[in-house]
């Protein structure tokens, strides 16, 4: 059984930084293109970043470039989201997300486990 599970969420100031965390287990980590997406309240979950399986494919969101980095340690199963300089727009659910594939894929319909997700709350 797949697990991901977030952490590292919380309440920051604008201009704040954030790391996101997600620790998978059941899958071949190591093999697996992961994915970070988000949701706002009444809005559709959208995409931020992915990485595939050797970290040489990073797409991003045009809205978090430059802000925002992914990566992931293969040995500790492990994907980080590092979010600098936040804004009160990036307020969000943060959602984890994994597929056995090579492809970092951008779109939610792609990806086949996800985690619980983690409040990330940005104030101006």
């Amino acid at each position: 059984q797949v697990q991901l599970d977030e952490s590292g969420g919380g309440l920051v100031q604008a201009g704040g930084s954030l790391r996101l965390s997600c620790a998978a287990s059941g899958l071949p980590f190591s093999s697996s293109a992961m994915g970070w997406f988000r949701q706002a309240p009444g809005k559709e979950r959208e995409f931020v970043a992915a990485m595939n399986w050797n970290g040489r494919a990073t797409p991003y969101a045009d809205s978090v470039k430059g802000r925002f980095t992914i990566s992931r340690d293969n040995a500790r199963n492990t994907v980080y989201l590092q979010m600098n300089s936040l804004k009160p727009e990036d307020t969000a659910v943060y959602y984890c997300a994994a597929k056995r594939s090579s492809v970092a894929y951008t779109t939610r319909y792609e990806y086949d486990n996800w985690g619980q997700g983690t409040q990330v709350t940005v104030s101006s």
